[in-house]
């Protein structure tokens, strides 16, 4: 794959200090924010984007509280975060809302997507593959809920799967239960 990749750079943040470095894949420049020391079997967030998740807090989904906890444990315990730009699940953001207006018409999550015309989860994991070679980086402990994350990292051996847990509300439990019940992840 052709990447462009940039210098390492300081991040201090309220979480801890990070180290973080861009991967540019064609139009799309992925983060990764990591510790300085990473054990042979480092903690790895990949997390996608989310908008209105990580950035406005938004209360529909998990994603914000997500990073947070991810954030949070990678900087008492070492780790990387991947952080891949495929907002909405990779249909974008201007398809995101549409699916969050149809979403508040009493469509779910998934639906909302098959009625765009897309899958209900259009993200990929290839990108993972090749950061984690750059970084040599063959074993890890993968932070997730999602089944297709662990079936699509089968390459890389996952000495554990890390379930994050974070606090559902009135605003996503509907959200979390299809996740569950339609996407099988481990909630």
């Amino acid at each position: 794959m052709n990447l462009e990749i940039s210098e390492v750079a300081n991040l201090p943040t309220k979480y801890g200090t990070f180290k973080i470095q861009t991967f540019k894949e064609h139009h799309k420049e992925h983060l990764v924010i990591f510790t300085k020391e990473l054990s042979d079997a480092p903690i790895i967030r990949v997390h996608s984007e989310c908008l209105t998740g990580d950035a406005l807090s938004s209360l529909k989904c998990d994603c914000g509280d997500q990073l947070d906890v991810a954030l949070n444990m990678i900087a008492k315990e070492g780790g990387m975060i991947l952080y891949l730009r495929q907002e909405g699940r990779n249909i974008g953001l201007l398809n995101k809302v549409n699916a969050y207006a149809l979403q508040d018409k009493g469509f779910d999550t998934v639906a909302a997507n098959h009625q765009l015309g897309f899958p209900a989860d259009a993200r990929s994991y290839e990108i993972v593959h090749d950061i984690l070679k750059y970084y040599d980086i063959h074993k890890i402990k993968l932070l997730t809920n999602n089944p297709e994350k662990i079936k699509s990292l089968q390459a890389i051996e996952i000495v554990e799967r890390l379930p994050i847990i974070v606090k559902t509300n009135k605003f996503n439990e509907a959200y979390l239960e299809v996740k569950k019940e339609q996407m099988g992840h481990l909630l």
